[in-house]
């Protein structure tokens, strides 16, 4: 007979039982697909504007890519805490990403060493992959649903 407080007994921890796998996966699924468009976009608006192109995409890449990507960290390094700190954390984040947006953009709006047309097509790619692959990343995680009565 096996005591449950036994290490023969105890349920071993897997990999699927970490609640922050889907969000690492999502992480990891949308820093990557960042990474190719922007290399992609540098190549087509770099080739197609010369360097305001090259400019309208670092510009769009960082500003959006960054946007998104916050979030999910955000939400991965609260994932342990309660659901009233990661609130907070993420509406606070997302409060504060807004206002440094319209800073930025307020900043950059007149100035001509960047493509505009660029750089709007660029944030609008951006968000569109980045969020899609961190859907992606997040649906192809294993996760455990249900855990065994521990008694």
């Amino acid at each position: 007979m096996t005591d449950n407080n036994s290490p023969a007994g105890a349920s071993k921890k897997s990999k699927y039982d970490d609640s922050r796998r889907p969000l690492l996966a999502a992480a990891r699924a949308g820093a990557i697909a960042l990474g190719m468009l922007t290399v992609l976009s540098l190549l087509v608006w770099g080739g197609k504007n010369g360097m305001a192109g090259v400019w309208g995409v670092l510009l769009g890449a960082a500003i959006s890519g960054s946007f998104v990507l916050l979030t999910v960290l955000g939400v991965l390094f609260t994932a342990k805490t309660s659901p009233t700190t990661t609130l907070a954390v993420v509406m606070g984040g997302w409060l504060l990403k807004i206002v440094i947006l319209i800073g930025v953009l307020i900043i950059i709006r007149n100035l001509q060493f960047y493509d505009h047309l660029t750089f709007f097509v660029t944030v609008v790619l951006t968000l569109v992959v980045t969020l899609g692959a961190e859907v992606w990343g997040m649906s192809q995680s294993n996760l455990t649903y249900v855990q065994p009565n521990r008694d």
